[in-house]
Protein backbone atom coordinates (compact mmCIF):
# COMPACT_ATOMS: atom_id res chain seq x y z
CA UNK A 1 0.00 0.00 0.00
CA UNK A 2 1.42 3.67 -1.03
CA UNK A 3 1.41 6.41 1.53
CA UNK A 4 -1.20 8.70 1.13
CA UNK A 5 -0.07 11.94 -0.74
CA UNK A 6 -3.55 13.63 -0.75
CA UNK A 7 -4.59 16.16 1.65
CA UNK A 8 -4.19 15.88 4.98
CA UNK A 9 -6.93 18.05 5.88
CA UNK A 10 -9.24 15.36 4.44
CA UNK A 11 -8.08 12.60 6.65
CA UNK A 12 -9.23 14.94 9.62
CA UNK A 13 -12.72 15.63 8.25
CA UNK A 14 -12.95 11.60 7.85
CA UNK A 15 -11.98 11.21 11.43
CA UNK A 16 -14.14 14.22 12.16
CA UNK A 17 -11.44 15.32 14.81
CA UNK A 18 -7.91 17.11 14.76
CA UNK A 19 -5.21 14.91 13.60
CA UNK A 20 -3.17 17.42 13.82
CA UNK A 21 -1.22 16.39 10.32
CA UNK A 22 -0.28 20.14 9.56
CA UNK A 23 1.92 21.28 12.12
CA UNK A 24 0.61 25.66 13.10
CA UNK A 25 -2.49 25.21 10.77
CA UNK A 26 -4.08 23.02 13.43
CA UNK A 27 -3.77 25.22 15.88
CA UNK A 28 -5.20 28.19 13.88
CA UNK A 29 -8.42 29.08 12.76
CA UNK A 30 -7.48 28.26 9.47
CA UNK A 31 -8.35 24.35 10.59
CA UNK A 32 -11.16 22.81 8.03
CA UNK A 33 -12.52 20.95 11.26
CA UNK A 34 -13.30 24.60 12.76
CA UNK A 35 -15.76 25.43 10.19
CA UNK A 36 -16.22 21.87 8.28
CA UNK A 37 -16.39 19.15 10.84
CA UNK A 38 -18.01 16.16 9.17
CA UNK A 39 -16.42 13.64 5.96
CA UNK A 40 -15.71 15.13 2.75
CA UNK A 41 -17.58 14.43 -0.14
CA UNK A 42 -20.92 15.61 -2.20
CA UNK A 43 -22.68 13.31 1.00
CA UNK A 44 -20.30 14.42 3.93
CA UNK A 45 -23.03 16.16 5.91
CA UNK A 46 -26.00 14.78 4.94
CA UNK A 47 -24.67 10.47 5.55
CA UNK A 48 -26.65 9.24 8.39
CA UNK A 49 -26.92 5.90 7.75
CA UNK A 50 -26.27 3.24 10.96
CA UNK A 51 -22.52 2.44 11.57
CA UNK A 52 -22.25 -1.04 12.31
CA UNK A 53 -19.60 -2.63 14.74
CA UNK A 54 -16.82 -3.15 12.15
CA UNK A 55 -17.11 0.31 10.68
CA UNK A 56 -16.40 1.47 14.26
CA UNK A 57 -13.40 -0.65 14.76
CA UNK A 58 -12.04 -0.02 11.62
CA UNK A 59 -12.22 3.62 11.97
CA UNK A 60 -10.65 3.61 15.25
CA UNK A 61 -7.60 1.72 13.52
CA UNK A 62 -7.51 4.45 10.93
CA UNK A 63 -7.64 7.03 13.35
CA UNK A 64 -4.67 5.99 14.91
CA UNK A 65 -2.93 4.53 11.59
CA UNK A 66 -3.46 7.88 10.05
CA UNK A 67 -1.86 10.18 12.93
CA UNK A 68 1.46 8.44 13.63
CA UNK A 69 1.53 8.48 9.52
CA UNK A 70 2.20 4.70 9.61
CA UNK A 71 1.66 2.32 6.30
CA UNK A 72 -1.04 -0.64 7.11
CA UNK A 73 1.38 -3.47 6.51
CA UNK A 74 3.30 -1.60 9.49
CA UNK A 75 0.94 -0.88 11.57
CA UNK A 76 -0.42 -4.21 11.42
CA UNK A 77 3.50 -5.54 12.44
CA UNK A 78 3.28 -3.24 15.56
CA UNK A 79 0.00 -4.55 16.62
CA UNK A 80 1.66 -8.50 16.33
CA UNK A 81 4.98 -7.20 18.39
CA UNK A 82 2.36 -5.65 20.60
CA UNK A 83 0.36 -8.67 21.50
CA UNK A 84 3.75 -10.60 22.12
CA UNK A 85 4.69 -8.39 24.49
CA UNK A 86 3.05 -8.71 28.32
CA UNK A 87 0.61 -6.53 29.39
CA UNK A 88 -2.19 -4.50 27.57
CA UNK A 89 -2.12 -5.50 24.04
CA UNK A 90 -3.43 -1.29 22.89
CA UNK A 91 -1.51 0.09 25.64
CA UNK A 92 1.76 -1.80 24.25
CA UNK A 93 0.63 -0.61 20.66
CA UNK A 94 0.74 3.13 21.11
CA UNK A 95 3.84 2.66 23.29
CA UNK A 96 5.45 1.04 20.45
CA UNK A 97 4.32 4.27 17.80
CA UNK A 98 5.66 6.49 20.58
CA UNK A 99 8.87 5.43 20.85
CA UNK A 100 9.51 5.79 16.55
CA UNK A 101 12.20 8.11 15.78
CA UNK A 102 9.47 10.82 14.07
CA UNK A 103 7.01 10.72 16.22
CA UNK A 104 9.68 11.91 18.91
CA UNK A 105 11.07 14.87 17.09
CA UNK A 106 7.92 15.70 16.66
CA UNK A 107 6.92 15.77 20.40
CA UNK A 108 9.87 17.10 21.04
CA UNK A 109 8.96 20.42 18.80
CA UNK A 110 11.71 20.16 16.45
CA UNK A 111 9.11 19.75 13.19
CA UNK A 112 5.99 21.09 13.39
CA UNK A 113 4.08 18.05 12.28
CA UNK A 114 5.03 13.90 12.06
CA UNK A 115 4.74 14.21 8.54
CA UNK A 116 7.54 17.08 8.38
CA UNK A 117 9.52 15.15 10.84
CA UNK A 118 9.79 12.21 8.37
CA UNK A 119 11.55 14.30 5.62
CA UNK A 120 13.96 16.28 8.18
CA UNK A 121 15.13 12.79 9.39
CA UNK A 122 14.81 11.37 6.09
CA UNK A 123 17.07 14.03 4.86
CA UNK A 124 19.55 13.70 7.82
CA UNK A 125 19.10 16.55 9.66
CA UNK A 126 18.84 14.52 13.03
CA UNK A 127 21.64 12.56 15.31
CA UNK A 128 20.89 9.39 17.57
CA UNK A 129 23.51 9.60 20.23
CA UNK A 130 25.81 10.87 17.89
CA UNK A 131 25.24 9.07 14.99
CA UNK A 132 23.15 9.78 11.75
CA UNK A 133 20.20 8.01 11.77
CA UNK A 134 17.86 8.40 8.81
CA UNK A 135 15.00 5.77 9.59
CA UNK A 136 11.70 7.55 10.58
CA UNK A 137 10.56 4.54 11.82
CA UNK A 138 13.72 3.58 14.20
CA UNK A 139 12.58 2.38 17.69
CA UNK A 140 14.26 4.77 20.44
CA UNK A 141 15.37 3.36 23.91
CA UNK A 142 15.34 4.62 27.07
CA UNK A 143 18.18 7.06 27.75
CA UNK A 144 18.86 7.53 23.82
CA UNK A 145 19.96 11.39 22.80
CA UNK A 146 18.39 12.95 19.59
CA UNK A 147 20.67 15.78 17.86
CA UNK A 148 20.35 18.59 15.35
CA UNK A 149 23.26 17.97 13.16
CA UNK A 150 25.78 20.82 12.96
CA UNK A 151 24.88 22.00 9.48
CA UNK A 152 21.24 22.12 10.30
CA UNK A 153 20.79 24.63 13.38
CA UNK A 154 20.26 27.11 11.52
CA UNK A 155 17.18 25.43 9.71
CA UNK A 156 14.15 28.18 9.84
CA UNK A 157 11.37 25.11 9.91
CA UNK A 158 12.87 23.52 13.36
CA UNK A 159 13.07 27.00 14.69
CA UNK A 160 10.00 27.84 14.00
CA UNK A 161 8.47 24.51 15.42
CA UNK A 162 10.49 25.35 18.42
CA UNK A 163 8.76 28.46 19.18
CA UNK A 164 5.53 26.98 19.67
CA UNK A 165 6.73 24.55 22.46
CA UNK A 166 6.63 25.87 25.88
CA UNK A 167 8.20 24.59 29.02
CA UNK A 168 4.66 23.09 29.97
CA UNK A 169 4.08 21.04 26.76
CA UNK A 170 6.74 18.98 26.82
CA UNK A 171 5.53 15.39 27.15
CA UNK A 172 6.78 13.73 30.81
CA UNK A 173 9.08 10.80 28.57
CA UNK A 174 10.89 13.40 26.93
CA UNK A 175 13.50 16.19 27.82
CA UNK A 176 14.87 18.76 25.79
CA UNK A 177 17.85 21.29 25.77
CA UNK A 178 16.55 24.12 23.60
CA UNK A 179 19.98 25.72 23.56
CA UNK A 180 22.20 22.60 22.53
CA UNK A 181 19.08 21.50 20.22
CA UNK A 182 18.99 18.15 21.79
CA UNK A 183 16.29 15.70 23.56
CA UNK A 184 16.33 12.83 25.82
CA UNK A 185 14.18 9.64 25.22
CA UNK A 186 14.09 9.33 29.19
CA UNK A 187 11.78 6.33 29.57
CA UNK A 188 8.99 4.07 27.58
CA UNK A 189 5.78 6.68 28.22
CA UNK A 190 2.81 4.78 30.06
CA UNK A 191 -0.40 4.61 28.23
CA UNK A 192 -1.55 7.60 30.73
CA UNK A 193 0.49 9.99 29.93
CA UNK A 194 0.39 10.10 26.45
CA UNK A 195 -2.11 13.17 25.11
CA UNK A 196 -3.81 10.85 22.50
CA UNK A 197 -7.69 10.29 22.66
CA UNK A 198 -8.50 6.58 21.28
CA UNK A 199 -9.91 3.31 21.83
CA UNK A 200 -7.38 0.76 21.46
CA UNK A 201 -9.27 -2.05 22.39
CA UNK A 202 -11.07 -1.63 19.47
CA UNK A 203 -8.22 -1.93 17.39
CA UNK A 204 -7.74 -5.26 19.32
CA UNK A 205 -11.11 -6.76 18.47
CA UNK A 206 -10.82 -5.76 14.74
CA UNK A 207 -7.60 -7.75 14.26
CA UNK A 208 -9.04 -10.47 16.63
CA UNK A 209 -11.46 -11.64 14.35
Amino acid sequence: MARYTGPSCKLCRRERMKLFLKGTKCFSDKCPIESRNYPPGQHGLSRRSRISDYAIQLREKQKVRKTYGVLENQFRRYFEEASRKTGVTGDNLVKLLERRFDNTVYRLGLAPSRKAARQLIIHKHFTINGKMVNIPSYLLKSGDSIQVRDKSKKLELIHDSMKRIKDNMMVTWLSLDKANMKGIFMKEPDRAEVPFVANEQLIVELYSK
